[in-house]
């Protein structure tokens, strides 16, 4: 019995076990040009060797925003001391019309030291979204001027070299997340 369990792990050893969905071969690599807290361009070169977990949102957003971006802030504030230093939350912001580059660092800055913002214009975000499946859509303004931004809630993760690996769901917990992102870390 011994013989035959060691036999079977041997042969399902190198099959990753993914908390995430595994989204390797699926996505192109990572690749953008934006702009940045401190108004320059920032490109997915800029963090080069980093795992990269990238989520589209705003910083008016009323729940889905916050709630991932603290979650994920934990996630890496649990991961191991030396490979904390390893992982970035980039934080691309689908409202240029209200979100600064200012306004945008005071946001990211508020949930991690781990997170950059970035946003650009319209057709650059759009191409941008499409790039990576995903869509988001303006409501029409209210009397004061306010409008909600519809956007999905999945992170998309990419490894250091800029592959794109997992994609983590709203609903994933901390732990789950830590896991996979130690584990994305710990490759070489």
């Amino acid at each position: 019995m011994i013989a035959a369990t060691t036999m079977l792990a041997g042969c399902l050893g190198d099959e990753e076990s993914w908390r995430g969905k595994d989204i390797s071969g699926l996505m192109p690599e990572l690749a953008f040009e934006l702009t940045g807290t401190s108004g320059d361009t920032v490109t997915a070169d800029d963090t080069n060797g980093e795992i990269r977990m990238v989520f589209f949102g705003f910083t008016s957003c009323p729940d889905v925003c916050p709630a991932t971006l603290q979650k994920l802030s934990r996630a890496v504030k649990d991961m191991p001391d030396e490979l904390q230093d390893d992982t970035r939350i980039v934080f691309v912001s689908v409202d240029p019309q209200r979100d600064t580059p200012e306004r945008i660092r005071s946001y990211v800055d508020f949930f991690s030291e781990r997170a950059i913002g970035v946003t650009g214009e319209e057709k650059a975000l759009r191409e941008l979204s499409k790039r990576y499946r995903t869509t988001f859509g303006y409501d029409d303004p209210d009397a004061e001027g306010n409008y909600n931004v519809s956007h999905s809630g999945a992170v998309y993760v990419f490894d250091r070299n800029g592959n794109a690996r997992l994609l983590f769901r709203p609903d994933m917990s901390v732990e789950d997340i830590r896991t996979d992102l130690v584990t994305l870390a710990e490759e070489s």
